[in-house]
């Protein structure tokens, strides 16, 4: 059985598709049964961040992903709860049930010292996964293609704007969940990945702008960097998640987030990689067909 933690999220969805097609066992960790309807899996209600509601999941299970984030989440579900302690948490509870192989989702450029809250409190994950007694992997993704496109092309379909944040000129990796979602499988099934840490940069680097432009946007709306910084502070007290989301967007307008894919590509040559190009094309033509229904 293989229990999935975060399972249905944008990639915990895809690896339920990608698993379950294989044949396998799957069971999903869900604290609310509702998000999880139609998927074709066992249940467990349970929230990471209470490790005596994770036992029952974690109950005949020999492999655990965790694809858990709290980058969106409110108060008290932010990244320190959920990718820190609640990781913490999961790896405490499969350790004692003796699971067999623990495979986790970090975030490239995962640091101690990282602007990012999500890259601290997950490389704070990786530490305490690497100090147990687990065989383990962990998976290092850039930023996802498939969540970026929503953001910065939410207003396309009726008309609107292409949202992009600060000068917009800064290229940033992004990654496609297809391509994680199979080096997540491998990890569970080649024993040679044990013990190591792998970088998923994306094959390609663009810029808000560029991702606006693939997506077919005709006009586009920048929140300056001064209004993120501005609401970045005043947010954090009433709405944590959206102060972290513009902080967040400003550190992805001014730091180096590129990355090259080229090293991955040559370790995993029989994986098929998908252009976030290609993905924000197809995401301008279901726009089209929506349009024009």
């Amino acid at each position: 059985m293989i229990l999935i933690a975060g399972g249905t999220g944008t990639l915990g969805r895809e690896l339920v598709a990608r698993l379950t097609a294989a044949g396998r066992e799957v069971r999903v960790l869900t604290r609310d049964a509702d998000r999880a309807e139609g998927l074709p899996v066992e249940l467990a209600i349970g929230d990471v961040r209470d490790p005596s509601s994770l036992a029952d999941a974690m109950r005949g299970t020999s492999v655990v992903i965790s694809a858990v984030h709290g980058f969106l989440g409110g108060r008290g579900a932010g990244p320190e709860e959920v990718d820190n302690h609640g990781n913490g948490n999961l790896v405490r509870v499969a350790l004692d049930a003796g699971v067999k192989r623990f495979v986790l989702v970090s975030v490239l450029d995962a640091a101690l010292d990282h602007p990012m809250s999500l890259h601290r409190a997950k490389y704070a994950a990786e530490r305490q996964l690497r100090a147990s007694e687990l065989p383990w992997t962990i998976l290092r993704p850039s930023s996802y293609i498939e969540t970026w496109t929503g953001i910065v092309g939410a207003k396309l379909a009726s008309g609107g704007p292409a949202i992009v944040f600060g000068r917009a000129d800064n290229p940033i990796n992004f990654v496609s969940v297809r391509d994680v979602a199979a080096l997540a499988e491998r990890a569970i099934t080649d024993p040679a990945l044990s013990g190591q840490v792998i970088d998923i940069p994306g094959l390609d680097n663009l810029t808000m702008t560029e991702l606006a432009q693939h997506l077919g946007a005709s006009k586009t709306r920048h929140i300056p960097r001064a209004a993120l910084r501005c609401l970045s502070i005043v947010l954090a007290p009433w709405a944590p998640a959206l102060a972290r989301q513009t902080s967040a967007a400003l550190v992805m307008d001014t730091t180096d987030m590129s990355a090259d894919a080229s090293a991955l590509a040559q370790q995993f040559p029989d994986i098929t990689w998908h252009p976030a190009t290609d993905i924000a094309r197809r995401f301008q033509s279901a726009n089209r067909g929506a349009a024009s229904n």
